[in-house]
């Protein structure tokens, strides 16, 4: 006898009309369906398994009320969209989320139309949600649009300005303030959905319209008194939404996220309001339906593969320990001695590492939110009074901060310190989050000192150099991952700016590798040792300035000089390029290879498939050598 499904009522649910088609009274049963078969795809691929559990109602109760995809849904981040995805047609590949060829682990416009906008870093979907309001009331369309947006992500300066604008263009957008932390209100009864209710239908918008015409025509000390005790009296009674109301917001809110009765008739009302931009405050629970997310500190935000039953994560044993782990303990070291060194992220102090270094040092530790923008002139400020700031900031969300980076710190000359974590291709996260481009905007700046890491004990020698320049900006990139397994020091050591170092000195070829590739590099020399072409490998360090006394005498010395790099092109390879170009070293002689990412956003892999799609492998390597000599390379350029 075949086993009964446990999840009846979703297997009949295919797209979102489907969800449409169901009376209200059958939906806390989808909800619950789809909550099971959310938790166990994710445990088959890993992800973000604890924000999706939060939005299941909210998801199940938008796709009934809304008419998606006509009406468009725009999910912050989209690292909540699982559920989204498992009902609008993705259902039956669930269960290839970030692997390679499969669904990608945020929203995406080319999986498939219900994601009106990609995204992957926080606090866009406002801004993008109200273009499309204005197009489509540029183009006399009657659609509905959607933002949802956590309470993190609220916090970014972009949301506001986007608010600030939609509130002055007075568009039709509805925006879903989806509060998971309870940060802005407590938990909320009957009596709050009841007002919620009320202040969100017709009759209640359409008088609260007419009180606001009888206003204008009051004496305008009248008219704003009168407007202030109305947008007061209602921030008291209905939770607290003044914020929103003073930026041209109609408030509703707040009300239980996991409470579908309440729920459907809210956002019934809300779709059929004729009132300009509304903002729902809904409040939901992380990891909400599965006791373990519930019960774990992060409710289990990201994860890898776990045990349905007892919430257990299959985390492999290391082998070396994680290059963020590496530069959190680096720099505690350097803090011992140094109390004016102080620690910034953005909303990231689990994955910077400096949740370690808050531990020891919870004073001179600060997250700054979602706001890299003002965490870059932060501590540039810092800077100025004498303090050395380190700002941990991914790569792919630096370049968030980068008109201050130009202007606030580099312009000043000021000796910030850009600890630069998920440099280069970064697996199951995929394009939205690979550090392609750091080296690229960054090294076309003045004053800049640029690192990159090839191991872990060079990364704790960056971290101790860093701390040394006192007198200008600058950044050290490493990956994310596990190092390559050396033994560790007390202490890094402070390298001599701009002074690369040669690992194998040869006479024929010669690699110069700029970060974690020199592993590789050393695998290509092997083989072309074994061919019997003798082969230099030089570890560049630094990015800016260039070590022109080492690049001069490999391009001197060898017939072919490659460079490498975890990096896309207009950085490394290019800066090379330029100083041989302008000291004539190309004029005659050795033949010149650079190696970068190529000139495409990557999809989501393994990172060893990945950099086997970017050909920076050691065959890569092998095969560009033998190209650039004259000798066949098919062997190695055709094996998968």
């Amino acid at each position: 006898m075949a086993e009964s499904s446990k999840t009846p009522l979703l297997d009949t649910v295919n797209y979102p009309f489907d969800v449409r088609r169901l009376e209200q009274s059958q939906l806390r049963q989808l909800a619950d369906e789809l909550r099971t078969e959310t938790i166990d795809a994710v445990s088959i691929t890993g992800g973000h398994l604890g924000a999706g559990l939060g939005v299941v109602e909210l998801t199940v109760a938008l796709h009934h009320v809304f008419d998606t995809p006509r009406d468009r849904i725009i999910w912050d981040v989209g690292h909540q969209a699982y559920p989204h995805k498992i009902l609008t047609g993705r259902r039956d590949r669930i269960r290839t989320l970030r692997q390679g060829g499969g669904l990608s682990g945020f929203t995406k416009r080319s999986e498939s139309e219900y994601d009106p906008f990609g995204a992957a870093h926080s606090s866009t979907s406002i801004s993008a949600g109200l273009g499309m309001a204005v197009a489509r009331d540029l183009s006399g369309g009657n659609n509905n649009v959607v933002a949802v947006i956590g309470d993190g992500s609220i916090s970014a300066g972009m949301a506001y300005e986007a608010m600030n604008n939609a509130g002055y263009l007075n568009s039709r957008l509805i925006v879903i303030l989806n509060d998971n932390d309870m940060s802005i209100a407590p938990p909320v009864g009957a009596m709050s959905h009841y007002l919620a209710r009320l202040v969100s239908s017709h009759s209640y918008t359409s008088l609260r319209h007419m009180a606001k015409q009888i206003t204008e025509h009051l004496p305008k000390s009248i008219g704003r008194t009168a407007k202030r005790a109305e947008s007061y009296a209602r921030g008291i009674v209905a939770g607290g939404g003044t914020l929103f109301e003073e930026m041209g917001f109609y408030y509703v809110g707040p009300i239980d996220g996991h409470d579908l009765d309440a729920l459907v008739p809210i956002l019934k009302n809300v779709r059929d309001a004729d009132e300009g931009p509304i903002l729902v405050h809904v409040v939901t629970q992380k990891g909400k339906g599965y006791p373990p997310a519930e019960a774990a500190a992060d409710k289990y935000h990201g994860v890898v593969k776990f045990d349905v039953i007892t919430g257990t994560q299959a985390k492999p044993k290391a082998n070396a320990p994680a290059y963020t782990r590496v530069f959190a303990d680096s720099l505690i070291a350097e803090a011992e001695t140094d109390d004016k060194i102080v620690a910034i992220t953005a909303a990231m102090p689990s994955g910077t590492g400096l949740d370690v270094f808050g531990k020891r040092f919870p004073e001179r530790t600060f997250d700054v939110g979602i706001a890299e923008q003002h965490g870059v002139t932060f501590a540039a400020g810092l800077a100025t009074e004498g303090f050395r700031p380190f700002t941990a900031i991914y790569s792919t969300f630096l370049q968030r901060g980068y008109d201050q980076v130009v202007h606030d710190v580099a312009l000043q000359k000021l000796p910030v310190r850009f600890a630069i974590d998920r440099a280069g291709l970064v697996g199951a996260d995929g394009a939205t989050h690979a550090g392609s481009f750091d080296i690229a905007y960054l090294a076309c700046l003045p004053n800049f000192v640029i690192m990159a890491c090839a191991d872990e004990v060079e990364l704790m020698n960056m971290v101790a150099t860093a701390a040394a320049i006192d007198d200008r900006p600058s950044a050290f990139r490493f990956p994310r991952g596990e190092g390559v397994g050396m033994d560790l020091p007390t202490r890094g050591t402070v390298l001599e700016i701009g002074k690369g170092r040669v690992m194998r000195e040869g006479s024929k070829v010669a690699l110069l590798s700029l970060g974690t590739r020199l592993q590789e590099c050393l695998k290509a020399a092997d083989e072309l040792a074994a061919r019997g072409l003798s082969t230099t490998v030089a570890d560049a360090r630094f990015a800016k300035p260039l070590d022109e006394d080492l690049i001069r005498r490999l391009a001197r010395e060898h017939e072919v000089l490659i460079t490498i790099e975890e990096g896309s092109v207009g950085g490394f390879g290019s800066h090379v390029l330029h100083f041989l170009a302008v000291s004539g070293l190309l004029d005659h002689g050795c033949k010149v290879r650079p190696m970068v990412l190529p000139d495409v956003f990557q999809d989501h892999d393994s990172p060893l498939a990945m950099y086997d799609q970017a050909g920076l492998n050691a065959r890569h390597i092998v095969a560009t050598a033998l190209v650039a000599l004259g000798q066949d390379s098919r062997d190695l350029t055709a094996r998968a």
